[in-house]
């Protein structure tokens, strides 16, 4: 069983995206962005399910086949069948990764596709895009708030970003949980992730701060307040959220910086705003006068750093 690491990250991965021969064909889908740029910040559990189940590489390949409500996991003759291996090493397996901050699929596979697998109608090759790989979805199912992404998807720089700035949010969650909750911790939770959380959705951002203000029985509203938080995250940050956010945060400055440093971080953020900077660059600013010009309760703010700078993740908006 994997269990919370409070120290590294555990991401579960499709084992042919690191390289391993598991596929129907012997071969792999190596992945070089996860096997060499995401290794140094995570600790990979990788994973087949159709290698786990007893399945060979070379071997038939599999598919989802769809009869009114009923679905099969099985080759294009139907003389190999897996539907019921798979789904009882599914419903186990899930059940051993509660410790993981993360996952990342292969793409179209029938166990790990995340979305739009080709489901194929009942005894010919017409099929839709409508299907679920059978692991994947008891994964997601068990896991609702768990962040998941499939690899290819991984190349968009705006879903990448997204993906593990929940990562990073999904783990520190947790780090707070296994060390023991208090209502201190999650108004401190909370504060610490308040401007990440109005980046990505006001109105969440609103919602969130009403659950903590309104504490009642402590374990029922941390399970109320992770279920928004996470699908707060979920929604893309736009230009127009962070630059509020921003200069929401260059109020913290105006007793503190002379005029023409003021004019030079609203240069900034609105260059940023029109799409002529990065956001790295308004970001970078901000902690150079945060360095001269310590305020508490702005270094404490996740959003300045929602993950290693080394990851580059903050280019895509």
């Amino acid at each position: 069983m994997y269990k919370f690491n409070p120290q590294r990250i555990q991401i579960g991965i499709s084992a042919c995206l690191l390289g391993e021969k598991v596929r129907f064909d012997g071969g792999h889908k190596l992945s070089s962005y996860c096997s060499q740029e995401l290794t140094p910040f995570f600790e990979f559990r990788p994973l087949c399910p159709e290698m786990a189940i007893g399945l060979s590489a070379p071997r038939k390949s599999i598919r989802l086949v769809r009869e009114g409500q009923s679905l099969w996991v099985q080759s294009r003759d139907g003389s190999l069948d897996v539907t019921d291996k798979l789904n009882e090493f599914s419903a186990r397996k899930v059940e051993e990764l509660s410790g993981l901050g993360g996952y990342i699929f292969c793409a179209k596979s029938p166990t790990c596709g995340m979305e739009r697998v080709i489901e194929y109608k009942r005894g010919t090759d017409n099929g839709n895009k409508a299907g679920i790989g059978v692991f994947a979805r008891k994964l997601m199912e068990r896991f609702p708030l768990l962040p998941v992404e499939e690899e290819g998807r991984l190349h968009d720089l705006v879903l990448r970003e997204n993906f593990f700035t929940r990562v990073y949010a999904y783990h520190d969650w947790h780090q707070m949980r296994h060390k023991g909750l208090t209502k201190h911790d999650l108004v401190q939770f909370h504060s610490r992730y308040k401007y990440l959380l109005m980046a990505h959705s006001q109105k969440g951002y609103r919602e969130l701060g009403l659950i903590v203000a309104n504490i009642h029985e402590l374990e029922a509203t941390a399970d109320q307040y992770f279920k928004v938080f996470m699908n707060t995250l979920k929604i893309h940050a736009t230009r127009k959220n962070h630059t509020c956010t921003l200069q929401h945060i260059q109020g913290y400055f105006k007793k503190h910086l002379t005029a023409a440093q003021k004019v030079e971080l609203s240069e900034m953020i609105m260059k940023y705003r029109e799409g002529l900077l990065p956001l790295l660059v308004p970001i970078t600013l901000i902690n150079h006068y945060l360095r001269q010009f310590p305020v508490p309760y702005i270094e404490n703010q996740v959003y300045l750093s929602p993950h290693p700078q080394e990851l580059k993740l903050r280019y895509a908006y």
